[in-house]
């Protein structure tokens, strides 16, 4: 067998600029089911290939009535039960390759909430509305269809909703940052039984009192120097978790307007990259409404959301936001990264703010979004859908490389009739156009990891081997990344992170078999302890993806 060394293969991301013009790179829409029974309000990707969808526990009839509600009391066919919302499932796990639901149980109110994976896959979910507000809830993903949620005996400091978390590099820890009407952040688990919430100024600094506050789902990204970003309304810091310490206040981002909820519009860490041992950590943001949305819409007038994008690299000494614009103002959208290191823009409206019938004028045409071209042909308007995706919409990537699309629901109970947008339960899926058939011949395939030591995560730093086979044309460009799955809510994505990983050897042997010798995230500041979708990528095609864990030796 004659092995032949590529060269000039282990080198980063191609902007796929060998697949065709961006006229045949629009993308294809799926409609994967009528019904999910609950509006997939929130939305996270598990390592088992499911997908945890979940509402509100108060918005009415879902399509799944329990026997029994949480205080054992026997759910029965009279009026009274049929209407009660907690004789309803307001969750669901979706099977990916199966394409079905089945129903899960909550007892307590996870609206408008916020969670973080473990290092084990477990989704620590935290806070919530009413009875939900402080509560801790788990969900252990398994492969027989059994698990549901659990509820867990502790509970947070604060009330929190409308908070966000993020996951830490030490000890499985997730702090948990603001709320309505909360200023604060705490940690969960605690680390002794005393401790409580941090009190943060920078979010009193932020909130609009008379607009809904604006710095609600603030923005959070885990800076690989360890230290938690932190974004709330137009204003960001840089925070030391570990001594309750601000020790940087960026600039103001440009322009007039709001990005964090009610404005609602979203944010993304671009790639970490190997090249620069993931030391440049850039933060991007995008959109959100117009100064006094939300009183307006109130009243009837919907005002025009923002345009603009601003990119900040959040490490080094200089900061400054470059600015840009998208084709059309968009706000209550999703962010999310592609395997190739494009980020899709879906979901969303064009006018409005987030709140119950607060929205208007759809916006129907995802945005690709470019980051390594050069300013002003960085966005690429893609194929539109017909179902209008508003508030309480939802989006998640897939392993196979698609993004699953649920939810909308800008009402507080199911309400199908009569209104300018209908609660949506059809699920959907975008197709992007590297999943065409026409590019088979250069996607890798039949990928495998390769675990030493009998173990099933990869250490810090360590070198690991993954196969594939590549058809006849391969690029000179071969790729390799690595994609924290986030749990995905109100126009942010919680925890998302990509990694490019550096590629020490990449041989080509027989057959159209390849191996490489990739390394390992350096650190739990990079990577996070957990369970990430490697993915080869060729030429800007990615291959199907593969759960890999990456975790301390």
């Amino acid at each position: 067998m004659i092995s032949i060394l590529f060269f000039l293969v282990c080198f980063g991301f191609s902007d796929g600029a060998n697949v065709g013009s961006s006229e045949g790179r629009k993308g294809q829409w799926q409609l994967l089911l009528n019904s999910t029974g609950v509006v997939g309000m929130h939305m996270a990707l598990t390592y088992r290939n499911t997908v945890i969808m979940f509402d509100q526990t108060g918005a009415g009839q879902s399509s799944y009535q329990l026997r029994r509600r949480s205080n054992g009391s026997r759910c029965t066919r009279s009026n009274h039960d049929l209407m009660d919302s907690s004789c309803y499932a307001h969750s669901v796990e979706y099977d990916i390759s199966a394409n079905k639901v089945r129903p899960l149980r909550l007892d307590t109110d996870p609206w408008c909430s916020s969670a973080s994976f473990l290092s084990n896959g477990t989704l620590l979910q935290t806070g919530g509305n009413g009875n939900g507000a402080k509560r801790v809830r788990l969900y252990r993903p398994c492969g027989n269809h059994q698990c549901d949620w659990i509820q867990s005996k502790k509970s947070l400091s604060d009330e929190r909703w409308y908070a966000s978390s993020q996951i830490l590099p030490e000890h499985d820890r997730v702090v948990v940052v603001g709320g309505r009407r909360v200023f604060t952040y705490e940690f969960v688990p605690k680390i002794s039984p005393g401790e409580k919430s941090f009190d943060l100024p920078f979010l009193h600094q932020t909130n609009d009192r008379n607009a809904g506050g604006n710095n609600l789902y603030p923005f959070l990204h885990l800076s690989s120097d360890g230290n938690l970003f932190v974004f709330a309304n137009r204003d960001s810091i840089l925070l030391n978790w570990r001594r309750n310490k601000v020790v940087k206040s960026f600039p103001r981002i440009p322009g007039k307007g709001s990005r964090n909820y009610p404005s609602s519009g979203s944010s993304a860490l671009l790639p970490l990259d190997h090249r620069d041992n993931f030391q440049k950590v850039e933060v991007m943001v995008c959109g959100g409404s117009s100064t006094g949305a939300l009183k307006a819409a109130r009243k009837g007038r919907f005002l025009e959301g923002l345009r603009s994008c601003g990119r900040m690299v959040i490490t080094g000494n200089n900061h400054k936001w470059d600015m840009e614009y998208r084709p059309k103002p968009r706000l209550l959208h999703d962010m999310l990264i592609l395997p190739n290191g494009n980020i899709l823009i879906i979901n969303g409206a064009k006018k409005g703010c987030a709140g119950y019938d607060n929205a208007r004028n759809a916006s129907l045409e995802p945005y690709l979004y470019s980051p390594n071209r050069r300013l002003g042909k960085r966005f690429t308007v893609l194929k539109s859908t017909k179902i209008a995706r508003m508030y309480h919409s939802s989006a998640t990537l897939l392993p196979d490389g698609r993004v699953l699309v649920a939810g909308g629901n800008p009402h507080g109970r199911y309400t199908f009739h009569n209104v300018a947008y209908p609660t949506e339960l059809r699920l959907q899926a975008f197709v992007p156009h590297y999943m065409e058939r026409r590019y088979h011949n250069l996607r890798p395939s039949n990928l495998t990891i390769e675990y030493g030591g009998g173990s099933h995560a990869i250490g810090y730093g360590t070198e690991f081997r993954v196969r594939f086979l590549l058809g006849k044309r391969p690029s000179s460009e071969v790729g390799f990344s690595a994609y924290a799955p986030p749990f995905t809510t109100h126009s942010f994505a919680m925890n998302q992170r990509m990694l490019t990983l550096r590629c020490k050897s990449l041989v080509r042997s027989g057959g159209g078999w390849v191996v490489a010798v990739l390394e390992a995230p350096p650190s739990s500041h990079v990577a996070p302890s957990g369970y990430y979708l490697f993915t080869v990528v060729n030429g800007g095609i990615p291959s199907m993806s593969q759960w890999v864990q990456f975790a301390h030796a």
